[in-house]
Formats: C-alpha cells, sequence, structure tokens
C-alpha cells in the first residue's frame, strides 16, 4: 500500500539521521499525523521523538503549547539548533523563504539552514527537518541536502475509513440501500481525491437527500470535476450518452463492455491488469468520437478530454510541464478515462528522428506520452479516435501501447436501421409531430435502402433537416420529408471515396472490424456478387468478434 511505503522510507530517513526531508501535499494535517505515528513508534526508528509543528502564525507548537517567540524564521532555526530532545521539527509553508513566486529567496534564512546542518547529523539528540508544502521549491544552494519525498494521495482503505467514520457519526443518515459493493463502488471513485475533498463529496451526498448509496456516483464524480478544472489543461467532459444511444458498432461496443468494472476488487481474482486503452479509428462522422463519451456513463467514470493545443505553451519548458502535470491529473482522479479526440492532428509533424521547428518540442512531449502509456499502473484507461491513420507515427500503434485498434466502417444496413430507430426516437417524442408516419420496421427498411453509403452523422442530420421542413410547415413530419432530404444529400462516401478505400486498405491488416462479424456477412449479401468493387461494396478491418 501506498501509505505503508511512505511510512517505510520515513522511517528509514529518519533513523539514518537525514538532516531535511521535503514533503509536497495538499494534505497538511494527514501527513502531520502521519509523521507524529512514525515519531511515538519505538519500533519504527528505534528512539521516539517529539513533533514540533511550525507555522509563521504560531511559530512552534508542541502538542497545544505554543512556544513564544518563535514566529520568525531566525528564531524558529535557532530553536530547532538549540532544543535538547530527540525531535522532528515540521515546517508548514517555510518554502516562502525559498523564493515562491513574486518573492526573493531570503539567502539569511537559506545560509541559516545549511549552517545548522552539521548539528542535526552529529547531536546526541536525534532531530530531523521536515518542510510540508503545495508545491516544491528548493534554493539551488540547498539541493544536495534536501531529500523530496511526494506524499501519496489516501488509499482505498482509508477513504473506506473514512466513509464508515462519517456513517457512524451521522447515525441519522439512511444507509439501507448502501450494501458493501455499493460501498466499494464510492470509494473507488472518491480515489484521487484528497481526504479532505473525498469527506466533502460524502458529506454532499448525505445532506443531498438524507441518504448515501450506489446512485451518489455522481456527486463525487462532480468533486472530482473540481480537481479537472484547477488544472486548466484536461477538461471535463460530462455526458448522459449511454452505450445504447450509439448504433450499431457492436463488436466494439462487446469488447468495451468486457472490460467495465476490470479495475475493481473482483478483477483481481482472475489477475486482470487494468486494461490500457484503445485506438478506434474510420471514417468520419460514424460514431468514433460519441462511443467514447458513451464510454463514461456505461463505466460510471470520469471522462476527460486531452487537448494538445492546451499542452504546448510559448514558454520554454513550460508545455512538457503542462503535458506532465495533464498525465498526473489524469491519475489523481483514476479509475479515469482519458479521451485524445483526432489524434493525429494532435501530433502532426512528429515523426521518430524528431518534430520540426520547434527545437524538439513536440518529440518530447509524444515521447513522455507513449512512454507513460507504456508503463502506466493507474488505471486509466485511454481512447484516441483518429480520422487520418496516416498522420499517426508507427510508434504509437505498436502492440502495449494499446490494448486494440478498432476500424468504424461505413454503417452496414442493419446499423442503419439502428441509427434510424435511435434519432427518430429521441426526436419524435410529441405524438402530434409523429402522427402521419408509421413507425415500424418496414420504414427503418426503407430508410436503410435510401441512405447506402450514408455515415451516422448524415443520417442524424436526415432526421433533422426533415423535421426543420415539417416545422417551417407547421405540420407534422411525412415520409416525403426524409425521402426529400435524403435525396439532396451528397455523402461521405461519395466526396471521399479514395480517402475511404485507402482506410479500408489499411484497416484489413491493422485493425479490428467495429462492426461484428454477422453483421458484415449481411452487408456483403446485401450488396450482393459480382457487383463492382467500389466504396460501397468492400469492408475494411479484420472481422472478428471480439
Amino acid at each position: 500500500m501506498a501509505d505503508n511505503k511512505i511510512i517505510t522510507q520515513l522511517s528509514m530517513l529518519f533513523r539514518a539521521r537525514f538532516p531535511y526531508i521535503y514533503i509536497t501535499t495538499w494534505e497538511e494535517e494527514r501527513a502531520i499525523s502521519l509523521i507524529k505515528k512514525i515519531a511515538a513508534s519505538e519500533k519504527l526508528i528505534k528512539v521516539p521523538r517529539e513533533v514540533y509543528t511550525w507555522t509563521q502564525t504560531n511559530g512552534f507548537m508542541l502538542g497545544n503549547q505554543k512556544l513564544d517567540g518563535t514566529n520568525s524564521p531566525d528564531k524558529a532555526l535557532e530553536f530547532i539548533k538549540e532544543c535538547n530532545k530527540n525531535a522532528v521539527f515540521v515546517m508548514c509553508d517555510f518554502h516562502v523563504y525559498f523564493g515562491v513566486k513574486g518573492r526573493q529567496v531570503d539567502y539569511n534564512v537559506v545560509r541559516r539552514l545549511r549552517d545548522i546542518i552539521a548539528e542535526l547529523k552529529t547531536s546526541r539528540y536525534r532531530k530531523n527537518v521536515i518542510f510540508i508544502a503545495s508545491e516544491l521549491l528548493i534554493p539551488e544552494s540547498m539541493q544536495k541536502e534536501v531529500t523530496i519525498l511526494d506524499m501519496p494521495l489516501p488509499t482505498l482503505d482509508e477513504i473506506k475509513a473514512k466513509l464508515n467514520k462519517m456513517i457512524t457519526q451521522n447515525n441519522q443518515i439512511d444507509t439501507s440501500e448502501l450494501d458493501e459493493e455499493g460501498k466499494e463502488k464510492l470509494c473507488k471513485a472518491a480515489q484521487g481525491l484528497t481526504l479532505q475533498e473525498a469527506e466533502n463529496a460524502f458529506a454532499l451526498a448525505m445532506v443531498n437527500d438524507g441518504k448515501i448509496d450506489g446512485k451518489d456516483l455522481g456527486i463525487i464524480l462532480s468533486e472530482k470535476m473540481q480537481v479537472i478544472k484547477k488544472t486548466g489543461i484536461l477538461e471535463f467532459i460530462n455526458t448522459d450518452i449511454k452505450i445504447s444511444d450509439v448504433g450499431g458498432l457492436e463488436n466494439l461496443k462487446n469488447w468495451l463492455n468486457k472490460r467495465n468494472n476490470s479495475w475493481s476488487e473482483s478483477a483481481k481474482k482472475y489477475c486482470l491488469p487494468a486494461p490500457k486503452g484503445v485506438l478506434i479509428t474510420g471514417v468520419p462522422g460514424c460514431g468514433k468520437s460519441l462511443t467514447a463519451k458513451a464510454m463514461s456513463a456505461a463505466w460510471q467514470l470520469p471522462l476527460l478530454k486531452l487537448d494538445f493545443g492546451k499542452i504546448f505553451s510559448g514558454i520554454v519548458g513550460s508545455s512538457e510541464e503542462n503535458m506532465r502535470k495533464a498525465i498526473k491529473t489524469a491519475e489523481a482522479v483514476a479509475p479515469s478515462i482519458l479521451w485524445v479526440d483526432e489524434i493525429e492532428k494532435s501530433l502532426s509533424g512528429v515523426n521518430s528522428s524528431g518534430g520540426g521547428g520547434d527545437s524538439g518540442t513536440s518529440s518530447r512531449i509524444f515521447g513522455t506520452f507513449l512512454t507513460w502509456m507504456q508503463e502506466k499502473t493507474a488505471p486509466v484507461f485511454v481512447i484516441a479516435t483518429a480520422n487520418n491513420i496516416s498522420g499517426l507515427p508507427a510508434e504509437l500503434l505498436r502492440k502495449g501501447r494499446f490494448d486494440e485498434i478498432f476500424f468504424v466502417d461505413l454503417p452496414t444496413a442493419r446499423e442503419r436501421k439502428e441509427i434510424f430507430k435511435l434519432h427518430l426516437a429521441k426526436r419524435l417524442k410529441d405524438q402530434e409531430v409523429a402522427s402521419k408516419l408509421e413507425i415500424n420496421d418496414e420504414l427503418f427498411e426503407k430508410l436503410a435502402s435510401m441512405t447506402e453509403g450514408f455515415v451516422g452523422a448524415e443520417i442524424e442530420q436526415v432526421v433533422i433537416t426533415a423535421l426543420y421542413e415539417a416545422f417551417f410547415n407547421k405540420r407534422p413530419l411525412e415520409f416525403s420529408d426524409l425521402e426529400n432530404t435524403i435525396k439532396n444529400v451528397v455523402p461521405l462516401s461519395v466526396t471521399q471515396k479514395e480517402q475511404i478505400l485507402a482506410l479500408r486498405q489499411w484497416a484489413n491488416i491493422r485493425a479490428v472490424a467495429a462492426t461484428r462479424k454477422d453483421d458484415m456477412a449481411q452487408y456483403s449479401s446485401d450488396v450482393g456478387e459480382g457487383e463492382e468493387a467500389d466504396v460501397n461494396s468492400s469492408r475494411g478491418g479484420r472481422a472478428l468478434d471480439v
């Protein structure tokens, strides 16, 4: 567990008499509690120590006792030097003297810190100084003397303990519908939040309706949204699109459904690793982005959109830092889904020999992203969509980056029927508007046969345009509205015929078809044997059922 790791690390540093330790965390209270636990344990550090905490407002505190006259950094360091006890000195926000933004380094303080190093290392009393701050900032002259530790976010067990404590303290809250599985889902959803943020989320869930159950996942995710918004790099996508709202693509949907909850405790019994991600390529407008949005609702995980445009900035070195921050945020709110839309545009100009015109910044960022995708252990599922696969670097496509590459082709007749059903059901909610249209399987068969070569987005626009026609004429929707609209559309399969055929040629050996095998067989039957090979008489992607 993460907490056991930092306890072991801190204990060893205390025993080895490391003079200065720097812990970066937002959770000051939790860090101090952990330090006190270690300092009091003879088993962990052999020689127990008192824990003094320092802030600029209070000076040193020993428990509830305030030590007057220790507010200034000079007096505080003098106290540390003269202290005749085995002690740990926790300095909160002391980094402001190290040169935070808008403030110069206080060289007098830095010099005093260096002056007492010998005392800390060789004194008959065991003494360690710990700096706790939300950001890492160390003067160059101190870098060889300071050991850095990252405070991990709360473990699942810590979050469960916090939830159980809150339930006990608020025994009037209805928990009758909260079983162990529901409790685990809530706590899993809260992973990536600080303990305080998790407590806030649980409190909101309790006061919302006077009870807490598995339905409160949305409230937990809204707290995660706050964490994401503060970064300014990742975008939280709030969507209510269901996987059933995606017409066709049964092979892809089946693959995704099989991997749902693969990060849960029950999956550990099967020794399953969390899935890395999936690359969805193919014809524009056929549901790639829609699938990414639907996954968030189906898996009940936050969907984060990575915009590489926000990664790059004019300040040298800040682009690399932005990428690291984006990755760290995605991992902080894990389990999560990281969506990179039209990834080929984000990585345009990047190749194995380096990026052009930006001193290699693009290549370094791409390398950081690739390395993380290969080696990440946090349950962050990466879903990338691409229209033009020729623009993708070869390194991105090799096994180990993504679990699978799916090719989304033009919808088959069966899929077009399904898409028409979805969009007509979505829009024809008023019986008066639908009164002149007989909604049945025969209607969907007709519409599907009339729209061969249409992509899903074009079918949606057919329905919308036909409804505009009916609205303009102040009458119900008629079949002729749909028929005339279809006749006026020049589908993408005509305007981009060569590009689609090239996509299929690439996908035949490199990708799995998102359409299930029997739908593809039905499509071939509909086209007929001996028909001239064109964009509507061949399919792309290996016909597998996964």
